[in-house]
């Protein structure tokens, strides 16, 4: 978890489904994925409360997504992880950035039991510009 290859690696990952995703531009989950998005990543909005976000149609889960994502990141509250992990591996999804401040170490432990790539509790954002990648 969090090893810097892996952070590496998931900061170019070119879909990513942004679960828990704002319409509101104040809202970290929505200025970072903006971010992402302005870099040439493809946002996929989970959310089953909103219908579009930064021109995407927003999907009530990762089941309902059109494509499978490269990276699925979390701005949830940590109770909400060890369920989106859960989904992550039902699916066969292969990472999972949970973004800065949000920590669920059982679920982290879970994921990467099972094969999936875990970076948490550091933000996208940041470490793309960390790692000089646009």
């Amino acid at each position: 978890m969090n090893e810097p290859e892996t952070i590496r690696a998931l900061v170019q990952a070119k879909t990513i489904a942004v679960i828990g995703i704002s319409a509101d531009p104040a809202k970290p989950s929505h200025y970072v994925s903006a971010y992402m998005q302005s870099r040439g990543h493809r946002i996929l909005p989970v959310n089953p409360a909103l219908e579009s976000v930064l021109g995407e149609k927003s999907y009530p889960s990762l089941a309902a997504l059109p494509v499978k994502p490269d990276l699925v990141n979390v701005f949830r509250l940590p109770q909400f992880v060890p369920a989106i992990v859960d989904e992550m591996i039902a699916l066969g999804l292969p990472a999972i950035w949970i973004q800065q401040g949000i920590i669920h170490r059982e679920a982290a432990e879970r994921a990467e039991a099972h094969g999936i790539k875990v970076v948490m509790d550091r933000c996208l954002m940041v470490e793309s510009r960390y790692a000089g990648i646009e």
